[in-house]
């Protein structure tokens, strides 16, 4: 795993609850992470459901034309920014687990993502103070294996796939807590190291330090 350098403090926020985004190129097993662990660890951790999925699911068009793809990412930015704001005020003493963040339209927006950030009067570096710690899942694309059947709402081949898995990648890494869990032939192994370091940045929070690991 690894960690950006040129850090944004996310402690500068100095907001509560505790925020982990657990993201990744499509077919990489955040969201079977997340709720595995959500299993394991109980009334110490919430989900945040990633808002696409929500949308899309609930029949939220999608777009091909550049302005339709620009309402759609607005859309799901504005979602997911009040998904975490609702999960935080509900339960303001658990740690939440935001799969996806506000960071990731970027990787879908036409045009580049500074282009993304300027139009809803943000910044990188203000969308990553939003969050304490990211974990990054590596998609299963770049061992070439399908990523057909995790979510039926995916529609990414495993070219597109994987180009989305580097442009998320270039904009999460530069957040100073920022964590690798790559691509394993083994799904179980790639996941059990996953919810390994993440159990790891739960226990460090709840242990009141807060501070990052290297590994």
């Amino acid at each position: 795993m690894t960690s950006a350098s040129n850090p944004v403090s996310p402690a500068s926020r100095n907001s509560q609850p505790y925020r982990i985004v657990l993201t990744g190129g499509p077919g990489g097993g955040k969201t079977t992470a997340a709720d595995l662990f959500r299993r394991e660890i109980g009334d110490s951790v919430v989900v945040v459901p990633e808002a696409a999925t929500m949308l899309f699911s609930g029949g939220f068009p999608r777009a091909e034309s550049e302005d339709g793809l620009a309402a759609v990412q607005h859309a799901i930015y504005h979602v997911q920014r009040n998904l975490e704001d609702v999960q935080a005020a509900r339960y303001p003493d658990r740690i939440l687990l935001c799969d996806r963040g506000t960071v990731d339209g970027a990787a879908y927006w036409p045009g580049g993502g500074e282009a993304f950030f300027e139009s809803l009067g943000t910044s990188l570096e203000e969308e990553l103070e939003r969050y304490d710690a990211v974990l990054f899942f590596e998609t299963a694309a770049a061992g070439q294996i399908s990523i057909e059947g995790g979510n039926p709402i995916r529609t990414e081949s495993l070219s597109e796939a994987l180009s989305l898995d580097q442009h998320l990648r270039r904009l999460w890494s530069q957040h100073p807590h920022f964590h690798l869990v790559r691509h394993a032939n083994s799904f179980f192994k790639k996941i059990t190291f996953g919810l390994a370091h993440l159990e790891s940045l739960v226990g460090q929070f709840q242990d009141g330090n807060g501070t990052d690991v290297q590994s």
